[in-house]
């Protein structure tokens, strides 16, 4: 028998499905679903729930303390490595070829097994590296 998912749950589930590549806040969720009669305490509520059933990844971004979401149940999220932008938070796939190989040289050299539904990489991703530079070069003028 499938178990019953709640209207909240569902408006939620849709959300995430639809922002599979981004990692949002609670308090983002909440304003974006506002209109749809899901309350706050719903979508953390609901949030917890499907991280605990590892549908939804909780990440930090930058090393500040608010915790963000991604939607992770689908295959490309289950088989790709992650890329997290500190600075836009945007996540990224890495390419698989690169990723196998990554995963084993770590395999190889140092005998360790990654999990690649739970490992993000951290960085700063092409378009905040240019905006960056854009902005140093201009407070050099």
């Amino acid at each position: 028998m499938a178990a019953y998912i709640t209207k909240q749950r569902r408006i939620l589930l849709t959300f995430l499905e639809d922002h599979p590549d981004e990692s949002l806040s609670a308090a983002d969720i909440a304003k974006a679903l506002a209109d749809q009669s899901i309350s706050v305490s719903a979508v953390y509520r609901n949030l917890a729930a499907l991280e605990e059933e590892g549908r939804i990844r909780r990440v930090s971004r930058g090393g500040g303390r608010e915790a963000y979401y991604q939607y992770t149940d689908t295959e490309a999220c289950r088989t790709h490595l992650h890329l997290l932008c500190k600075t836009c938070g945007a996540t990224y796939h890495m390419d698989k070829t690169d990723a196998d190989q990554l995963i084993r040289i770590l395999a190889e050299h140092e005998k360790f097994a990654v999990d690649t539904v739970d490992t993000v990489l951290y960085g700063t991703c092409e378009a905040c590296q240019i905006r960056e530079r854009m902005r140093a070069k201009h407070e050099k003028e």
